[in-house]
């Protein structure tokens, strides 16, 4: 865990609950502060959600109408695949925003962890036809891992589900065309990392767009190879999580303790 001068009872885990769902609880608030802290949030709106080890259809969500920097391990509610609570709390979930998470952790064993954001950035590059580019250090780590679902409005229903998750196919990044974009890993870590990368390739792209003159294209060998080593590394090194911590150590230190 993440070690600060005051630790107490925030950090206890609570009678009843096990120790894998606290450790869950406490890394998935930090990552919404931490959303909220790099500037990623769209206010109340969007998720990011996680399965509940040992606890087969059960996932951890932000309560809807929470600012992320109020959500706490103690308060993110626990809900099935249709994001309706599966414990009792005073807080409201939001099933319809949960659509889009509840069609991915359904389909994708593989999948621990989603996250949905829509910066300038990324939707600006989802509103495009090209939509990501792969020329720059951050797009050539993205090549060939990328999903485009067409816009069909607002609302994820039902039946879109099966679209969407043809989609993204095998992939772990899905650009909703006109909206934004949804990453999922194995554990909140390396979807936190992925996400970083997915937002600094948008930056990159709307920079060196905004600059004018011809890009330095990159081989589709190169491409792949950074994409493979990349995958390589976040998979079989404890790479991401010293990222992760990292930014949590960075984030209490210039804003304080979280809760």
């Amino acid at each position: 865990m993440y070690k600060t001068d005051d630790v107490d009872v925030r950090f206890a885990c609570p009678e009843g609950m096990s120790a894998g769902e606290w450790e869950l609880r406490v890394k998935l608030a930090y990552c919404y502060h931490l959303v909220d802290f790099f500037g990623w949030t769209e206010t109340i709106f969007n998720h990011i959600s996680a399965r509940v080890p040992g606890e087969e259809g059960c996932y951890l969500v932000n309560p809807f109408g929470l600012n992320y920097t109020e959500v706490s391990p103690q308060n993110l509610l626990k809900v099935d695949l249709e994001g309706n609570k599966v414990e009792p709390s005073e807080y409201d979930a939001n099933p319809a925003g949960f659509a889009l998470h509840s069609a991915i952790h359904g389909a994708r064993s593989d999948i621990h962890c989603v996250v949905h954001t829509h910066t300038n950035e990324v939707s600006a590059i989802a509103q495009k036809v090209r939509g990501f580019g792969h020329d720059d250090f951050y797009g050539a780590q993205l090549y060939n891992r990328v999903g485009y679902h067409e816009f069909e409005g607002i609302t994820l229903f039902r039946e879109e589900r099966e679209r969407m998750l043809k989609s993204l196919g095998d992939k772990h990044i899905l650009v909703l065309r006109n909206h934004g974009v949804a990453v999922g890993e194995a554990d909140i870590e390396r979807t936190f990392f992925l996400l970083w990368t997915v937002q600094r390739a948008a930056e990159i792209q709307l920079a060196a767009g905004a600059l004018g003159g011809e890009d330095n294209l990159l081989l589709d060998e190169v491409k792949s190879r950074c994409a493979s080593l990349t995958q390589q590394l976040i998979s079989e090194s404890g790479f991401a999580v010293k990222f992760y911590d990292a930014m949590v150590r960075k984030m209490i230190a210039e804003r304080g303790a979280s809760w």
